[in-house]
Protein backbone atom coordinates (compact mmCIF):
# COMPACT_ATOMS: atom_id res chain seq x y z
CA UNK A 1 0.00 0.00 0.00
CA UNK A 2 1.09 3.29 -1.12
CA UNK A 3 0.73 5.11 1.98
CA UNK A 4 2.07 2.55 4.32
CA UNK A 5 4.36 4.09 7.06
CA UNK A 6 5.89 3.70 10.66
CA UNK A 7 5.70 0.19 10.43
CA UNK A 8 6.79 -2.44 13.53
CA UNK A 9 7.68 -5.87 12.97
CA UNK A 10 7.39 -8.28 15.64
CA UNK A 11 8.80 -11.19 13.86
CA UNK A 12 11.57 -11.47 16.63
CA UNK A 13 9.42 -11.08 19.25
CA UNK A 14 7.45 -14.35 17.66
CA UNK A 15 10.68 -15.80 17.29
CA UNK A 16 11.83 -15.80 20.61
CA UNK A 17 8.51 -17.43 21.77
CA UNK A 18 8.28 -19.50 19.94
CA UNK A 19 11.51 -20.78 21.34
CA UNK A 20 10.26 -20.95 24.63
CA UNK A 21 7.66 -22.74 23.85
CA UNK A 22 9.91 -25.50 22.24
CA UNK A 23 12.47 -25.30 25.13
CA UNK A 24 9.34 -25.86 27.44
CA UNK A 25 9.67 -22.38 29.27
CA UNK A 26 6.25 -21.45 27.88
CA UNK A 27 3.69 -23.69 27.32
CA UNK A 28 1.07 -23.73 24.63
CA UNK A 29 -1.78 -23.07 26.67
CA UNK A 30 -0.48 -19.86 27.24
CA UNK A 31 0.04 -18.98 23.46
CA UNK A 32 -2.97 -20.69 22.15
CA UNK A 33 -5.68 -18.65 23.69
CA UNK A 34 -6.91 -16.94 20.74
CA UNK A 35 -10.69 -15.15 22.28
CA UNK A 36 -13.99 -16.26 19.96
CA UNK A 37 -13.79 -12.86 19.30
CA UNK A 38 -10.91 -12.97 17.50
CA UNK A 39 -11.39 -16.54 15.86
CA UNK A 40 -14.65 -15.20 14.56
CA UNK A 41 -12.85 -12.49 12.58
CA UNK A 42 -10.18 -14.81 11.46
CA UNK A 43 -13.26 -16.85 9.61
CA UNK A 44 -15.41 -13.69 8.61
CA UNK A 45 -12.68 -11.49 8.04
CA UNK A 46 -9.34 -12.67 7.41
CA UNK A 47 -7.05 -13.31 4.85
CA UNK A 48 -5.73 -16.82 4.52
CA UNK A 49 -1.78 -17.40 4.53
CA UNK A 50 0.09 -20.21 3.57
CA UNK A 51 2.52 -20.22 6.41
CA UNK A 52 1.29 -23.67 8.44
CA UNK A 53 0.98 -22.92 12.39
CA UNK A 54 4.52 -23.07 14.34
CA UNK A 55 2.39 -24.66 17.41
CA UNK A 56 -0.15 -27.10 15.74
CA UNK A 57 1.07 -27.27 12.29
CA UNK A 58 -1.95 -28.76 11.07
CA UNK A 59 -4.29 -25.54 9.33
CA UNK A 60 -2.81 -22.84 7.95
CA UNK A 61 -2.40 -19.19 9.82
CA UNK A 62 -4.90 -16.72 8.77
CA UNK A 63 -4.17 -12.70 9.13
CA UNK A 64 -6.93 -10.37 10.60
CA UNK A 65 -6.34 -6.66 10.31
CA UNK A 66 -7.94 -4.56 12.99
CA UNK A 67 -8.16 -0.58 12.76
CA UNK A 68 -7.80 2.20 14.98
CA UNK A 69 -8.21 5.92 14.43
CA UNK A 70 -9.85 8.85 15.99
CA UNK A 71 -11.78 9.30 12.38
CA UNK A 72 -13.24 6.13 12.72
CA UNK A 73 -15.52 6.47 15.44
CA UNK A 74 -17.94 3.64 15.83
CA UNK A 75 -15.61 1.21 13.31
CA UNK A 76 -12.25 2.18 15.32
CA UNK A 77 -11.21 -1.71 16.85
CA UNK A 78 -13.08 -3.67 13.98
CA UNK A 79 -11.79 -6.46 11.74
CA UNK A 80 -11.28 -5.03 8.10
CA UNK A 81 -10.63 -7.45 4.93
CA UNK A 82 -7.23 -6.35 3.47
CA UNK A 83 -9.10 -5.66 0.15
CA UNK A 84 -10.69 -2.80 1.97
CA UNK A 85 -7.46 -1.05 3.75
CA UNK A 86 -6.27 0.76 0.34
CA UNK A 87 -10.00 2.49 0.39
CA UNK A 88 -9.85 3.45 3.75
CA UNK A 89 -6.59 5.07 3.09
CA UNK A 90 -7.55 7.42 0.74
CA UNK A 91 -10.96 8.40 2.70
CA UNK A 92 -9.23 8.53 6.06
CA UNK A 93 -6.76 11.39 7.07
CA UNK A 94 -4.71 8.54 9.06
CA UNK A 95 -5.42 5.30 11.18
CA UNK A 96 -3.42 2.34 12.44
CA UNK A 97 -3.29 -0.84 11.66
CA UNK A 98 -2.44 -3.84 13.55
CA UNK A 99 -2.31 -7.35 11.68
CA UNK A 100 -2.44 -10.13 14.30
CA UNK A 101 -1.93 -14.02 13.42
CA UNK A 102 -4.15 -16.93 14.22
CA UNK A 103 -4.61 -20.54 13.90
CA UNK A 104 -8.34 -21.58 13.81
CA UNK A 105 -7.22 -25.11 15.00
CA UNK A 106 -4.96 -24.70 17.71
CA UNK A 107 -6.09 -20.81 18.79
CA UNK A 108 -2.44 -19.81 18.24
CA UNK A 109 -2.25 -16.02 17.67
CA UNK A 110 0.21 -13.41 17.36
CA UNK A 111 0.69 -9.35 16.70
CA UNK A 112 2.83 -10.21 13.87
CA UNK A 113 2.64 -6.17 12.97
CA UNK A 114 1.67 -2.76 13.35
CA UNK A 115 1.87 0.43 10.54
CA UNK A 116 0.11 3.65 9.89
CA UNK A 117 -2.16 4.25 7.02
CA UNK A 118 -3.63 7.27 5.59
CA UNK A 119 -3.72 10.51 3.37
CA UNK A 120 -1.04 12.20 5.38
CA UNK A 121 1.66 10.62 3.91
CA UNK A 122 0.72 11.65 0.06
CA UNK A 123 2.50 15.05 -1.19
CA UNK A 124 -0.19 17.77 -2.45
CA UNK A 125 -0.24 16.23 -6.25
CA UNK A 126 -1.18 12.69 -5.42
CA UNK A 127 -3.62 14.16 -2.71
CA UNK A 128 -5.25 16.08 -6.05
CA UNK A 129 -5.30 13.41 -8.04
CA UNK A 130 -6.82 10.88 -5.93
CA UNK A 131 -9.42 13.72 -5.16
CA UNK A 132 -10.20 14.35 -8.68
CA UNK A 133 -10.70 10.51 -8.99
CA UNK A 134 -12.46 10.35 -6.10
CA UNK A 135 -15.06 13.34 -7.58
CA UNK A 136 -15.28 11.90 -10.86
CA UNK A 137 -16.06 8.37 -9.63
CA UNK A 138 -19.09 9.78 -7.38
CA UNK A 139 -20.44 12.26 -10.41
CA UNK A 140 -19.70 15.60 -8.72
CA UNK A 141 -17.78 18.00 -10.27
CA UNK A 142 -14.43 19.65 -8.94
CA UNK A 143 -14.87 23.02 -7.11
CA UNK A 144 -13.19 26.07 -8.56
CA UNK A 145 -9.10 25.59 -6.89
CA UNK A 146 -7.28 22.37 -6.38
CA UNK A 147 -6.84 20.92 -2.77
CA UNK A 148 -3.41 22.25 -2.25
CA UNK A 149 -4.34 25.89 -3.12
CA UNK A 150 -7.36 25.28 -0.67
CA UNK A 151 -4.96 23.89 1.92
CA UNK A 152 -2.34 27.18 1.80
CA UNK A 153 -4.92 29.61 1.57
CA UNK A 154 -4.83 30.77 -2.33
CA UNK A 155 -8.23 30.78 -3.48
Amino acid sequence: MRTQRQVVDYSLQKRALLRDVRNGKVGTLEVCDASPYLKNAARFHGEPTDERCPICRHDNLTLVHYIYGDELKQSAGQARKLAELPVLAMTLREFQVFVVEVCRSCAWNHLTEQFLLGRDALNADELDRVEAVASASSGRHREAGSSSQRREGRW
